[in-house]
């Protein structure tokens, strides 16, 4: 069976952690810290699944007693044991089950969002702050952090790209599905005709890296300083604090004006992307995932869709799982919860359905 293939493949690995953390030759501090947060998460779910395996001994143990043995009062010991056993078993398998599931380590991390007006024009860069926004509030409610990193903002009350960190308690297992493009069906307050158009945005979301994720060799960035400046291109500062590092190996580049220092502007882009290269790994590790970054994020054309919030009707629909919400108001005001609720849902009973 698949699911015991990979409880073997959990007590090998959880094996394999311990002769590396006692080796006479140690690795590096680096590796000992990530080898030993690894150690840690599995150590509960080691822990479950012997449970599971000493219930599943015992279950064999006691069927062969009630199979074989001649003395009648042993017999209907085991056999009430037996079936004590028999009613725990479910649960301990499903307790296991749960624990693997998505064990990704960065489900817990804060994360990295990315808010970038797609095809539409200035309705784009609307809807865009409307889903900005409705994170901003869905943090609140939760009682995340919505720190503010970067923003470029147009004329009307749009913006073209936002940049911003969410810090909580399991804001990346949340989060994470929101990761592609959404589309909008509305009339415009530009629309003098009552023309409904579709306008589209993309979110990126990744997790916050901590720098033993990733190494950043001085040697492979390109800093430039400059002055910043607002909308229409005026300046906003008098002198050079707008930051912009690109990363030599990859070509990834993050600018950073926001701040007047530039220490800080430093400092916020470094943070993005430090980011930008540990999802760039993770893709890197899976070419299934890296594939539907792609197509989620793209650039924004709008037959790209993962969401569309149609407001003549007002109505959500999630294409992915095929649910609509006829409550657009609320979820667009930060109720996100039903709708990410039932996304966790369905990838935990696609992931057990390839598990067993």
């Amino acid at each position: 069976m698949r699911f015991d293939k990979n409880l073997d493949h959990i007590l090998d690995r959880y094996d394999e952690l311990q002769a590396l953390l006692s080796a006479e030759t140690p690795p590096s501090a680096v590796e000992i810290a990530r080898l030993s947060k690894e150690f840690s998460d599995l150590t509960p779910v080691v822990a479950a699944v012997n449970e599971l395996r000493a219930a599943r001994h015992e279950t064999d143990s006691l069927k062969a007693l009630v199979d074989f043995e001649d003395d009648i009062e042993m017999r209907e010991l085991a056999e009430e044991e037996l079936q004590i056993i028999k009613e725990r078993l479910p649960g301990l398998e499903r307790k296991v089950q749960m624990m693997l599931l998505s064990k990704d380590e960065v489900d817990s991390r804060n994360a990295i969002l990315e808010i970038r007006a797609g095809t539409g024009g200035d309705e784009a860069a609307l809807f865009a702050a409307d889903l900005f926004r409705m994170y901003q509030r869905y943090a609140e409610d939760r009682g995340w952090k919505f720190e503010l990193i970067s923003l470029n903002e147009i004329g009307i009350g749009g913006f073209k790209e936002a940049i911003v960190s969410v810090m909580g308690t399991d804001v990346f297992q949340r989060l994470k599905f929101e990761l592609g493009v959404h589309r909008v069906q509305r009339v415009p307050m530009t629309e003098s005709g009552g023309r409904i158009h579709t306008s589209a945005a993309t979110v990126a979301v990744m997790p916050e890296a901590e720098e033993v994720d990733v190494q950043i060799d001085e040697k492979d960035l390109r800093i430039d300083v400059f002055r910043a400046s607002g909308p229409g291109g005026q300046s906003v500062n008098t002198t050079d604090s707008a930051v912009r590092i690109t990363h030599m190996p990859t070509g990834i580049m993050v600018s950073q004006q926001d701040e007047k220092s530039q220490h800080k502007n430093k400092a916020k882009a470094m943070r993005v992307l430090r980011a930008r290269l540990y999802d760039a790994e993770r893709a890197a590790k899976d070419a299934e995932r890296a594939e539907t970054r792609r197509s989620q994020v793209g650039s924004g054309d709008r037959s790209e869709r993962i969401r569309t919030y149609n407001f003549p009707e007002r109505r959500v629909t999630d294409h992915r799982i095929n649910l609509t919400l006829h409550q657009l108001d609320k979820i667009i005001d930060g109720d996100l919860d039903e709708l990410l609720d039932a996304l966790l849902t369905d990838d935990q009973a696609r992931q057990l359905a390839e598990l067993v």
